[in-house]
């Protein structure tokens, strides 16, 4: 129950959230692929309910592509937002070393103890659900990259790029990507 909870929860968020146009990114939603990915039936879910990652390092493992993007759901997250953002540092960093074979994915995530994006977030939306949780989003680091780049002409960037406190994550993943491409970081 809890589950279907928790989805419905993420669709509504989704929709009040990220599939609005917004002015901190020239009037385009915050993430411009939302809409498309939810009506098309392509985000996935799993739910991590143990201590361990091996639900999360399957499913970077055996990303087949059916999904865009797959939310691994965890209920027994790391409760210190630093140690989970740390935690997902590193674990790029292995990916992009083939430790989980599959070096072409990206792993990014929300802590329920972060600070309000206020780019993306407004404080408006009501939860559906009491129980906290993270989410670490899975997806290929290429697709993203290449949808990422196609927002540049846009405008997309332009009024928040300075103002995204995570420049660095964007940083380390357009140098991940490049190593993907090219062997090493170079342009």
């Amino acid at each position: 129950m809890i589950e279907q909870q928790i989805k419905q929860e993420l669709r509504e968020w989704s929709r009040h959230t990220l599939e609005s146009p917004s002015p901190f990114f020239n009037n385009l939603p915050a993430c411009p692929y939302a809409k498309k990915a939810w009506d098309e039936d392509k985000i996935g879910f799993v739910f991590k309910t143990e201590d361990d990652n091996l639900s999360l390092y399957q499913t970077i493992a055996g990303f087949d592509d059916q999904f865009d993007v797959v939310m691994v759901i965890d209920l027994s997250y790391r409760k210190d937002p630093e140690e989970f953002e740390d935690f997902l540092h590193d674990l790029n960093e292995a990916i992009s070393d083939g430790i989980l074979v599959q070096q072409d994915m990206w792993v990014m995530g929300f802590h329920p103890d972060d600070d309000p994006d206020d780019l993306i977030d407004d404080g408006s939306f009501s939860p559906l659900v009491d129980q906290k949780y993270a989410i670490i989003f899975v997806q290929r680091l290429k697709a993203l990259h290449e949808r990422s780049e196609a927002l540049k002409p846009l405008g997309y960037y332009d009024r928040s790029f300075e103002a995204f406190e995570n420049t660095g994550l964007y940083a380390h993943r357009e140098n991940l990507y490049r190593r993907l491409k090219n062997g090493d970081e170079t342009s």
